[in-house]
């Protein structure tokens, strides 16, 4: 069961959708994490779209039993990864706007 308040806590659930994206699990596999008791889940629909919302904790425990902690291991870091590429990304952009603005103002402060 889930501990007291999890639901409300931000991170702490996501969709389907999300854990397919995330994760790398498919519907089916939730559904029958769902349907085996594992799973505690809420329905929802955005824009008339149906998805499933479950605990990220509980998922991760079920996909570390059935698919094994290497390949749980190896989501995370892929996640992480990405996460960190995204941002170095964005910090390189903003690094640039602020250079070209510096030498905008050097140039028109030595007129």
């Amino acid at each position: 069961m889930a501990e007291y308040n999890e639901w409300n806590k931000k991170g702490a659930t996501l969709s389907d959708v999300t854990a397919k994206a995330e994760y790398g699990v498919d519907y089916e596999f939730i559904v029958k994490g769902i349907k085996a008791g594992i799973l505690e889940y809420r329905e929802g629909t955005v824009w008339g779209n149906p998805f499933l919302r479950i605990l990220r904790s509980q998922l991760e425990k079920y996909i570390t039993n059935e698919l094994g902690e290497k390949h749980l291991m190896k989501v995370n870091g892929e996640l992480e990864l990405r996460k960190i590429k995204k941002e170095i990304s964005d910090l390189k952009k903003k690094l640039d706007t602020l250079q070209l603005r510096k030498a905008t103002l050097e140039e028109s402060l030595s007129k």
